[in-house]
């Protein structure tokens, strides 16, 4: 029996919740890691999962067991890969996640110049709006702003996650500009809801002393997605509120303007998560520390801030 793979597809099959999510990130077949599984619980001769048709759920020696194997894997993989790193280039498959026009606009631009320096490592992207659990979906990192840090992980600041409110210059033109927060509620409104919750976010504003304000805006209409919400706002229907990442392709053009801008919604930073280790891969590791970089080089924490 080959235990590490064994005990590779046990944990990865506990945190997954399934041996087919299991089987993705481990470029298996969900029978070849049910097997795996098996041959485990043969050789410890205990039973680690409790299988139905529907659902796969740990034994109390299964938590057990992945409560102690988890921790020393993932030292074991990261000690493998950090001595293989020795004898060159960072190397191996990393998975990130960050959001669809975030990604595309700011992080995308970067693979050139990163691939040539660490020309051994794979990039695997994925784009999407929502927080994902790096731990359970087996990523390496996740970029993006306002999640809350779970147990296990770190964040690297990387510039701030200020919104600001847009709106077309025509629109400014047919319907005033307004000269206070308080005068929002004359105007049409294109919100953003959430695509976790479906519900629109009742942000508040704040200007460069510190006042707060609230937003309210006449909902005229609401998206999923801040690209379609900026689309929409150089089409003259209203005023929106997106990040100023969002925000800098709209107003460098001249497509949108600025509307107030005294005032922003402070909603934290935009870092990039990964696990917390002591033997983190290099691949990672030098990853973040490139991101950090290119930030700091593209003056991106100024330009992403409101003030």
């Amino acid at each position: 029996m080959d235990t590490l793979n064994c005990i590779t597809c046990f944990v990865h099959s506990a945190k997954a919740g399934s041996f087919a999510a299991a089987a993705r990130h481990l470029g298996l077949t969900p029978a070849a890691v049910g097997k795996n599984v098996a041959r485990l619980e043969a050789e410890l001769g205990v039973r680690l999962f409790q299988r139905s048709t529907r659902s796969l759920s740990l034994t109390e020696a299964g938590e057990r067991f992945l409560a102690e194997a988890s921790v020393g894997l993932h030292s074991l993989e990261a000690a493998m890969a950090n001595l293989a790193n020795a004898r060159g280039q960072p190397t191996g498959v990393l998975r990130v996640s960050m959001g669809q026009s975030f990604g595309r606009h700011y992080i995308v631009p970067l693979l050139d110049e990163f691939l040539r320096r660490y020309p051994a490592v794979r990039p695997d992207w994925h784009f999407d709006d929502r927080p994902v659990d790096l731990i359970v979906e087996g990523f390496d990192a996740a970029i993006g702003g306002g999640f809350e840090l779970p147990q296990g992980l770190v964040a690297r600041p990387l510039a701030p996650a200020h919104r600001i409110l847009l709106a077309s210059p025509g629109y400014l033109e047919r319907h005033g500009e307004p000269e206070a927060p308080a005068q929002l509620g004359e105007h049409d409104g294109i919100l953003i809801r959430s695509p976790q919750t479906g519900r629109i976010r009742p942000w508040m504003l704040r200007n460069r002393q510190g006042l707060p304000a609230a937003i309210d805006l006449r909902l005229h209409m609401s998206f999923s997605d801040p690209e379609a919400a900026c689309l929409a706002a150089q089409m003259g229907l209203g005023i929106t509120l997106v990040s100023t990442a969002h925000a800098l392709p709209y107003l460098e053009t001249g497509r949108l303007r600025r509307v107030l801008p005294d005032w922003y919604v402070d909603a934290g930073f935009i870092s990039i998560h990964f696990a917390a280790q002591k033997l983190l891969p290099q691949k990672i590791r030098v990853f973040v520390d490139f991101l950090v970089e290119q930030f700091h080089s593209q003056d991106l924490e100024r330009r992403f801030s409101a003030l």
